[in-house]
């Protein structure tokens, strides 16, 4: 059968992954992602026909899958969020989406804290100020004793909170499906409104699907009810918080800085709002991307996908009829 493989992360990360593709005897057809819906059509007409996808975030929308029947038998995400997935569409056309819950809530959880830490001690800015022989010092701020709300607390949510337990943080969290026993093991506060949360807290830090409802969620309205210094961390989609927004309060010194592991359009569309802004970081999707994270999300990608060729139940699936 024919594979076509898209997602970078997989293609760049050695590991034992490769060799569980290769050994399949599939067919593989490489391209470099995320592709648009006009690339992905391209592909289709140009190097298929496609038994298989394993992807990243390339937009799957109802035409693309419509064009890659009747061989395409299932669609493989490397990763968890479908929100590039027209899941609707897979549903009504039969063909199963594949993903990866539980692989890499510890890497983003780790890099969440990175990119908060980052901000609060300006180490991105002395550093590279020390890089070009300057001697550049700006005082920083304590997380311990400061409070952290979590939008989302699932499996990645609650790694940042047992995190900011070790930073001596008060955690605060919103979500509509609550762990009441986590919380209480864990000194989570519930907060009942994601108003409520953002006007408590320090530190707001993002772990959420997108979705219709919260798309660009954090405008200027909800950013100017928040602390007047109060950091934003990313690492869930770019679409949840309004890019020209975010520049203006960072650039007001009302939002006291906002890091991001993503963008609303990836890679970065010059020129951006967030561009040559001190007080904004940006990291170029790599929240998951370490050895051992891709190594996982690569191997129950591709055995997901395998399993489905093969006529076997996947190790997990989105979608269902």
């Amino acid at each position: 059968m024919r594979i076509l493989l898209t997602t970078t992360s997989f293609q760049d990360t050695p590991g034992a992954h490769h060799t569980l593709l290769e050994q399949s005897g599939h067919e593989i057809v490489r391209e470099r992602g995320p592709l648009t819906e006009a690339q992905m059509l391209e592909v289709i007409r140009t190097k298929g026909p496609f038994d298989g996808f394993l992807h990243g975030d390339d937009a799957i929308t109802r035409n693309v899958i419509q064009a890659a029947l009747p061989t395409l038998k299932a669609l493989s995400k490397y990763g968890i969020g479908l929100d590039s997935v027209d899941v609707k569409a897979a549903t009504d056309l039969r063909v199963p989406q594949l993903f990866t819950p539980g692989v890499n809530h510890t890497t983003v959880a780790e890099h969440t804290f990175g990119l908060l830490i980052a901000l609060a001690k300006h180490i991105i800015p002395q550093a590279n100020s020390v890089g070009e022989g300057k001697w550049k010092r700006i005082t920083g701020s304590e997380l311990a004793g400061k409070t952290i709300g979590i939008m989302g607390m699932g499996r990645i949510g609650k790694e940042v909170a047992k995190r900011a337990n070790a930073f001596n943080m008060k955690v605060l969290g919103f979500d509509v499906y609550w762990d009441a026993e986590f919380a209480r093991l864990h000194n989570v506060t519930r907060c009942w409104k994601a108003e409520e949360l953002i006007f408590k807290s320090d530190v707001v830090s993002l772990h959420m699907n997108l979705n219709d409802e919260n798309r660009e969620w954090f405008n200027k309205e909800r950013l100017a009810t928040m602390r007047k210094g109060a950091y934003i961390v990313n690492c869930a989609r770019g679409g949840l918080v309004h890019e020209e927004d975010i520049a203006a309060s960072c650039k007001s010194g009302h939002l006291g800085g906002y890091a991001t592991d993503v963008l609303e359009v990836e890679p970065m569309k010059v020129p951006h709002p967030f561009q040559g802004v001190a007080n904004i970081i940006v990291t170029p999707h790599v929240g998951s991307r370490t050895f051992e994270s891709v190594e996982r999300q690569a191997l129950m990608s591709t055995e997901n996908l395998l399993r489905v060729l093969s006529g076997q139940a996947p190790l997990a699936q989105a979608n269902s009829w």
